[in-house]
């Protein structure tokens, strides 16, 4: 049997040598920090764990939020064999040999098994659907962790076996406290340096590590090794240490944020909110997003959202295409922003996007009208034979350019203009021809 996939607990004292956030992995489920809305007490998650029944689970958020480190926790309390594999290396050989070795040991032993996948959104379907079996049957417990949205990359089947936690981004708050721990904690973090940190080293630290805890203490540890240095019987952080680490900031912009992102986008423009949309627009902007898409989106916006209470919007929005064609980045973020703020601050509707879905619906749901014989093609020989535009009354002979006559054979109305921008102008002259197609009527109906 390989016992390599079946390695012993996690170790309850790392060694010295190994980063900050891997010493200071919470060994209990008081030293955990965050995910309340979870693991808080009475809470289900934290229940399971305790009770050693965690079923087959997915812990879905962004990085350093503490999925990794409550599996290494799950490892030290559970009484079943624990093993891990990462889905970013994992071949779908040391998955059949894993299954294999599960089989072996419960034959002999009756031992139970959790599997913790990290990464597990990177399987493929060949990977994912070779667990399927075994879960199934609960040949072992499995237990994945991703950063990507499960529903956007995890099998439905396999989800549908597993229980979907979300862990959340942690508050400055719980940085802070991450941070002080460490910093006071003797043995795993570096309490026997004698270190202190000003405040203002504090909130730097915080503001740099956006919701990540791993990402925190990584910065802290790299500004106590520079601190250190300099110091001789005590460590004391600065903020000068901390900007001189010159930080890159990184965006967390997987698939599901792609989503989020454009949605919170059009929805700002739709909401008339210029500057929320222009914070979302600088959100894809530094994440790298690809400026035809946010283009194409502004296009759709422009249409379905403004639609003809500003006709000009649209032909806007085209030219920011075609602009951000023509320039690409960084330049195109120029007409982006135009674009944005014209469209955010327009006068609103929807009437022309309803109006076609009314159209559809009609269309779907009935019989299709034939053409009434006088607005069919006549430009042929043998169409007035054929009774073809007979009987066509051309608008542009009338005084006002407007004649009452049948364009459908059931009288339908699909388009109802509001009274914001250019459309209020468009719902007058409606209602003039309106009103000649009803005098018309009365006409017919005294003769």
């Amino acid at each position: 049997m390989d016992t390599s996939l079946f390695p012993n607990k996690s170790s309850v004292n790392p060694p010295q040598d190994a980063p900050l956030p891997y010493r200071m992995r919470p060994r209990t489920l008081e030293e955990f920090v965050g995910q309340s809305h979870i693991l808080g007490q009475g809470k289900a998650l934290r229940r399971l764990i305790l009770s050693d029944r965690l079923s087959s689970a997915i812990f879905f958020g962004p990085p350093g939020c503490g999925k990794t480190a409550l599996a290494s926790l799950i490892a030290s309390i559970t009484k079943k064999d624990f093993s891990e594999l990462n889905a970013i290396t994992a071949t779908i050989t040391e998955i059949r040999t894993f299954i294999k070795n599960v089989h072996w040991k419960q034959a002999r032993t009756g031992a139970k098994s959790i599997l913790f996948v990290d990464e597990i959104s990177h399987f493929n379907k060949l990977q994912q659907d070779a667990l399927m079996p075994e879960i199934e049957k609960g040949t072992f417990i499995l237990i994945g962790a991703t950063t990507e949205n499960p529903f956007f990359s995890i099998n439905r089947a396999l989800l549908s076996r597993s229980q979907i936690f979300e862990f959340k981004p942690l508050a400055d708050s719980e940085i802070e406290a991450i941070i002080r721990y460490a910093i006071s904690d003797s043995e795993r973090g570096l309490g026997s340096f004698q270190t202190t940190i000003e405040p203002s080293a504090l909130h730097a630290i915080i503001h740099s590590a956006e919701g990540d805890g791993r990402k925190a203490l990584h910065i802290l540890e790299t500004a106590w090794v520079l601190a250190k240095e300099a110091g001789k019987d005590s460590c004391s952080i600065t903020e000068k240490i901390v900007s001189n680490l010159s930080i890159t900031k990184s965006i967390g912009y997987g698939e599901d944020t792609h989503y989020d992102v454009i949605s919170a986008f059009i929805k700002s423009i739709r909401g008339s909110n210029p500057d929320a949309a222009l914070y979302w627009l600088a959100v894809m902007v530094l994440a790298g997003e690809n400026p035809r898409f946010i283009a194409r989106r502004i296009v759709i916006a422009a249409a379905e959202d403004i639609g003809n209470a500003d006709p000009t919007a649209l032909s806007l929005a085209v030219a920011t295409f075609q602009a951000v064609e023509f320039l690409g980045m960084p330049e195109a973020k120029i007409p982006l922003a135009q674009a944005t703020v014209y469209l955010a601050a327009a006068p609103k509707s929807n009437a022309s996007y309803q109006a076609i879905q009314n159209a559809i619906d009609t269309v779907s749901q009935e019989r299709v009208e034939e053409v009434p014989p006088h607005l069919q093609e006549a430009g042929y020989k043998g169409a007035k034979i054929l009774n073809r535009g007979n009987h066509y009354l051309y608008p542009h002979n009338a005084p006002d350019g407007v004649v009452a006559q049948q364009y459908l054979g059931k009288k339908k109305r699909f388009y109802f203009p509001t009274n914001r921008g250019y459309e209020k102008k468009i719902e007058q002259f409606l209602q003039q021809v309106r009103d000649l197609e009803k005098k018309k009527e009365n006409n017919e109906t005294e003769n």
